[in-house]
């Protein structure tokens, strides 16, 4: 499975405010960009608190896209997955309508009667792990159900997982022309941060889009 790590940051490196609030940081053209790589994903995926945060739908905004995947004879928005490791995806969000495929990715110490009431909401449960998720098992098992290009999309407690499991493959992040600050808003990269065995990243791209920068990184 390949990889591709999506986020955009302020230029202080926060992607949203202290109060989690979600901000417009990018603009029309890096939407459209962002567009783009979904609808040449099989999948895109965040973290449970990106859910409880934004209610996100992850699902393709240009009629065009969704003609040329039904076109290649693929499904018309590609499959949206949720690391979700206690099962707390409310059962009444976008995520889960039935605009595409949905894969919540649970523990198995996520409560049995929650995991119901989610599949009966509509989702396909993948369990991997004991206490938390183990990304490295959901995501073969994701693979297995024919997801090979894997777009992820946040938050940060999720995308510092994946370093940490060396899953990523490639990183893009729009940087916005604007500064948060806030010692408790989120960063690209949460969760316990590294100390040793930094992950390597080689610059491959730079570009000027809308007031920002636009990076591009592979994973060495």
């Amino acid at each position: 499975m390949h990889v591709h790590v999506n986020a955009a940051m302020s230029a202080d490196g926060k992607l949203a405010s202290r109060t989690r609030e979600q901000l417009r940081i990018s603009g029309e053209q890096d939407f459209d960009r962002v567009d783009q790589i979904r609808a040449e994903s099989d999948g895109v995926m965040v973290g449970v608190g990106t859910v409880l945060a934004d209610d996100p739908s992850l699902t393709l905004d240009d009629q065009a896209r969704i003609e040329e995947r039904e076109y290649a004879g693929k499904s018309p928005h590609p499959a949206r997955v949720v690391a979700d490791s206690r099962a707390r995806t409310p059962t009444h969000s976008r995520i889960l309508d039935d605009t595409a495929t949905t894969y919540l990715c649970v523990s198995e110490a996520a409560p049995d009667a929650k995991v119901a009431d989610l599949r009966e909401a509509g989702a396909a449960i993948v369990v991997a792990g004991e206490d938390r998720v183990d990304l490295a098992a959901a995501l073969a098992e994701l693979t297995s159900r024919g997801i090979d290009r894997l777009m992820v999309e946040g938050g940060g407690e999720l995308i510092y997982s994946l370093f940490a499991d060396s899953l990523v493959d490639e990183l893009t992040v729009y940087v916005g022309a604007m500064v948060v600050g806030g010692r408790d808003a989120p960063t690209l990269a949460d969760g316990d941060g590294f100390v040793t065995d930094f992950p390597e990243l080689e610059l491959t791209g730079v570009e000027r889009v809308d007031d920002g920068v636009l990076l591009e990184w592979r994973v060495v």
